[in-house]
């Protein structure tokens, strides 16, 4: 054991201080470089381009038929209702209590169908995005490449329009 370390800090200090420094030097140099940035509004791509455009026709398209049958579901069943709070207080209540019950299971489908039409239509919606996504990245990668930028940041409080590459980025996609 050593009676006083203190007496060894002399001879240890300087290689530790040159060590210190020759590995500091690499970093000293790398930090000097200006980073180059690049932004992009990933929204503005997944509702402005031809693409998201096509996409969302398409969808349309495809699920109009099902929209207009859940509303037409819908509407009858409110028209079954108003009948039935106009009619229960000359129904006996063995009819009450069934068309109470028709009423509740209609509720219940109405209910379902709104459900399984909202999750598929966001499944869809998901698939589109995706593929724009897919091809978005890429010409991201490209353009970052070509400018040499070190990042593209997709989120940000703020950004300055300089470095917004969103417009480039929707030109590419609308090819």
């Amino acid at each position: 054991m050593l009676k006083n370390p203190i007496a060894l800090l002399p001879r240890i200090l300087p290689p530790v201080l040159l060590l210190a420094a020759l590995c500091a030097a690499p970093l000293a140099g790398a930090q000097t470089a200006p980073s180059r940035i690049g932004f992009v509004t990933t929204e503005r791509l997944m509702t402005e381009s031809k693409m998201a455009k096509a996409a969302d026709a398409k969808i349309q398209a495809e699920f109009s038929k099902r929209q207009k049958a859940n509303e037409e579901l819908m509407a009858k069943f409110k028209q079954m209702s108003e009948k039935f709070d106009a009619d229960a207080p000359r129904l006996t209540d063995i009819e009450r209590t069934r068309r109470a019950r028709e009423l509740f299971d209609m509720e219940k489908d109405v209910q379902r169908m709104n459900r399984e039409f909202t999750e598929d239509l966001m499944q869809r919606k998901s698939e589109e995005r995706a593929a724009i996504a897919t091809r978005a990245y890429k010409l991201i990668e490209q353009i970052a490449e070509q400018e040499k930028l070190d990042a593209v940041l997709q989120e940000a409080a703020w950004s300055s329009p300089r470095i917004d590459i969103t417009d480039r980025i929707l030109k590419l996609l609308d090819k």
